[in-house]
């Protein structure tokens, strides 16, 4: 049942970003890299929002893109986020950010049903851009590894936090009918259109 799949979603990445976050403790560059990599995808509107979207659209789609969404998702960021550390060009991250943002709450609005391989292509797409923006603002200070554990971590607590939302709203919608994930989705969907306007 998807509420079990949820749970166990959240247990396993718990498990799973543990370790890292014992590591975080062990030593002031090791700290102060993790810390601020941590705090990097929570301190952006337009992160915050795509990474919670991915966990709902991963819900939505249930089955095997319930922890492989995600998981294309913290990949290919991380990927990204290696170049940006490297200072490798690429264009138009801001506006890849804020169409992340647009067409996932889309997607969410109108529960789309994409094959798996689609989804986390699309994802996966999505999430180098984010990415690059978390590795072209590291600090000099922070460690690379430990920085980008850090906001592989706040990434993956994200969509855990966006798969919870995905059943709250499935119970929600049992009562309240599609309307209640439309007006969400669209929500979502509208913020991003103010971030890529300048108006968020």
């Amino acid at each position: 049942m998807p509420n079990n799949r949820a749970a166990r979603i959240a247990t396993l990445s718990f498990a799973t970003l543990y370790p890292a976050l014992a590591h975080a403790h062990v030593g002031v560059g090791d700290t102060s890299g993790f810390t601020h990599g941590f705090a990097h995808p929570m301190s952006g509107l337009d992160h915050v929002l795509a990474m919670i979207l991915v966990g709902i659209f991963a819900f939505q789609l249930g089955g095997r893109a319930l922890w492989l969404v995600p998981a294309a998702f913290v990949g290919m960021m991380a990927a990204g986020g290696a170049l940006g550390a490297a200072g490798i060009s690429l264009p138009f991250i801001e506006l890849a950010i804020a169409l992340s943002v647009i067409v996932l709450g889309a997607a969410v609005a109108f529960e789309i049903q994409a094959p798996v391989a689609i989804a986390t292509a699309l994802v996966g797409l999505f999430a180098i851009f984010h990415g690059y923006a978390h590795g072209a603002e590291m600090p000099d200070s922070a460690g690379g590894l430990a920085y980008a554990g850090g906001f592989m971590a706040a990434t993956a607590l994200l969509h855990v936090a966006g798969i919870g939302i995905g059943f709250a709203i499935g119970r929600i919608s049992q009562r309240a009918g599609p309307s209640a994930v439309r007006i969400i989705g669209g929500l979502a969907a509208l913020a991003g259109v103010g971030i890529l306007t300048g108006a968020l």
